[in-house]
């Protein structure tokens, strides 16, 4: 019976089945194409906008001044030393282990983080018979980041 109608149709339009059927189908397609385009379009300013986003975050990032932290704690013969500061210009972690060198000290353990942040966690022990207190590394410290950031901070 619906088979009747749409010949019935197709009649009076001066068209065969086949080419009803063939000129939705074309349609559909032509409609699914055109949902596809405006998705993408959509999909391409999200990520226009996030590139956008993610500049203007490293841009604010980079313009905000992180104070340097530096703790020092000793803990039996063990060193705690916690760093964290803005990571701009220069090598601070080289700067940091160089530090600890020049004072006698062996790194048994440490975690780093070098983004836009530097921070750092170490743990360290004097070598042989020197001993270093906290005062002269913590001042050892802070000279070395200094030394990388060019005297700022």
């Amino acid at each position: 019976m619906a088979t009747s109608k749409l010949q019935r149709r197709t009649a009076a339009s001066g068209r065969n089945p086949k080419s009803a059927k063939r000129g939705f189908i074309v349609k559909n397609v032509v409609l699914h194409f055109y949902k596809l385009k405006i998705k993408l379009e959509q999909l391409q300013r999200e990520c226009q906008n996030l590139r956008v986003t993610r500049n203007d975050y490293f841009t604010l990032l980079n313009r905000i001044q992180i104070p340097k932290e530096v703790k020092v704690e000793k803990i039996g013969q063990e060193f705690v030393v916690k760093v964290s500061c803005c990571n701009k210009g220069g090598d601070k972690l080289v700067s940091v282990l160089s530090a600890f060198d020049e004072l006698g000290l062996d790194v048994v353990r440490a975690s780093v983080s070098c983004g836009h942040l530097f921070s750092m966690e170490a743990i360290a022990v004097a070598q042989g018979q020197q001993t270093s207190g906290v005062r002269d590394i913590t001042h050892a410290v802070v000279k070395a980041i200094d030394e990388k950031q060019g005297g700022d901070g």
